[in-house]
């Protein structure tokens, strides 16, 4: 069963990831395929959810918050997911909550300016309830980058992915 994207569906992505800019007709010269093409192709990845945006990436770091750390969090029986999330969404800091198995609940990744900013930020995720014990690790340095590419590469014929 052919999966979602098909190689060129892939192509494009990996395009517009190297180069968001680049503009549809120029994608299109580029891909040896039409103008509309592309576009179609890219309205329909965006309609499935496969594209979820095409905002620029933020780099945490570049904006001063150096350190960043994955927390998890056990929450207190009966208080429920829901209302922890919801007051995790009004931190800045929290860039990801998920549910997860294991003796946590929750799995947060956070950024913060330092280690005395990341204790205040703790301190914030605590703050809102619900929250019965936190364990923090602190990442020293980034091996792989969030990425999904070579996904969309497998996804797309089973290959490696079009920007391995």
């Amino acid at each position: 069963m052919p999966g979602p994207v098909d190689r060129l569906d892939a192509e494009i992505v990996a395009l517009f990831a190297r180069e968001p800019r680049v503009g549809v007709l120029e994608a299109s010269r580029r891909l040896g395929v039409a103008r509309g093409t592309v576009q179609a192709r890219l309205d329909r990845l965006a309609r499935s959810g496969v594209v979820r945006g095409w905002g620029p990436e933020i780099d945490a770091e570049a904006l001063g918050f150096g350190v960043t750390a994955f927390a998890t969090l056990e929450l207190q029986q009966g208080v429920g997911h829901s209302v922890v999330a919801r007051h995790l969404r009004t931190i800045p800091e929290v860039l990801e909550a998920h549910t997860i198995t294991g003796s946590a609940d929750m799995m947060v990744r956070l950024v913060a300016r330092s280690n005395a900013d990341l204790q205040r930020v703790l301190d914030e995720v605590l703050a809102g309830g619900g929250v019965v014990r936190t364990s923090t690790v602190i990442a020293l340095a980034t091996q792989v980058p969030a990425r999904a590419l070579p996904l969309l590469g497998k996804a797309a014929d089973g290959s490696a992915s079009p920007d391995s």
